[in-house]
């Protein structure tokens, strides 16, 4: 096939057109392809499942929990829905299939003075979690986030076009230092990873520690940090020469 069939072929009206090289990207266990999506025969179920990886990670939330309310109220996910059945039939069916497969756990507990179901993807940690969750009470404030709309200049956007895609667990550190560090720090931070070649979470994660412990220097004279920190290693590594050549 040619060039211009394949150009043909992606431009046709209504078919999408491509992914970028680089953008955001939603994680999911390899054990849903192999262990649980061969098994799946309702087309309801595997839409909901595989959105739900997608919805509980927009969530700034611990653990990532998404209620029913919420996952009615996504408009992507409803006019999907939608082709199968009116209403919020085919939702509450692949919702039903989920939990009684396993790839979902559902608690039901009180929010806003009414009742109201959790969802949690299926693991060891997200059970505890949940547990202690509906406890001590849910506290839902605001809707999912727009799919069309992603935070592009949030941590989470940040660590995928620099680093790469997230996993859950990064994404848990990452929640946890959007709320500890500035906005203007996590850029510059990686801003910094990037400069150095060093692109890894530790590492960006050392360079706010470092700054919240020793303070910004550039902040406080105008000095770029890339250049004290290179002044400084040089000064570090001329004395360890010293110390080593030294009788």
């Amino acid at each position: 096939m040619g060039r211009g069939a394949v150009t043909a072929m992606t431009q046709n009206g209504g078919r999408f057109s491509e992914f970028p090289n680089s953008g955001l990207a939603t994680a999911v266990p390899n054990l849903y392809f192999s262990r649980v999506m061969p098994q799946i025969e309702a087309v309801e179920e595997l839409i909901v499942s595989l959105y739900f990886f997608f919805a509980q990670q927009l969530k700034r939330r611990s653990p990532r929990f998404v209620t029913r309310g919420e996952l009615v109220a996504d408009p992507s996910l409803a006019g999907c829905l939608s082709r199968l059945a009116p209403g919020e039939g085919a939702l509450d069916r692949g919702l039903e299939l989920a939990v009684w497969r396993g790839t979902l756990l559902r608690a039901r507990t009180r929010a806003g003075g009414r009742e109201e179901d959790i969802y949690v993807v299926n693991s060891p940690a997200s059970r505890k979690a949940l547990e202690a969750l509906v406890a001590q009470g849910v506290h839902v404030d605001e809707p999912l986030p727009a799919t069309g709309e992603p935070n592009a200049s949030g941590i989470f956007a940040l660590y995928e076009q620099n680093v790469r895609p997230l996993t859950p667990l990064i994404a848990e550190q990452l929640a946890e230092a959007e709320k500890r560090y500035p906005a203007e720090w996590l850029q510059d931070a990686f801003r910094e990873a990037a400069s150095l070649n060093k692109t890894n979470w530790r590492y960006i994660e050392s360079i706010l520690r470092r700054w919240e412990t020793e303070g910004r220097r550039d902040e406080e004279s105008g000095r770029d940090t890339q250049i004290e920190w290179l002044e400084r290693r040089y000064r570090e590594g001329k004395r360890r020469l010293e110390a080593r050549d030294s009788p």
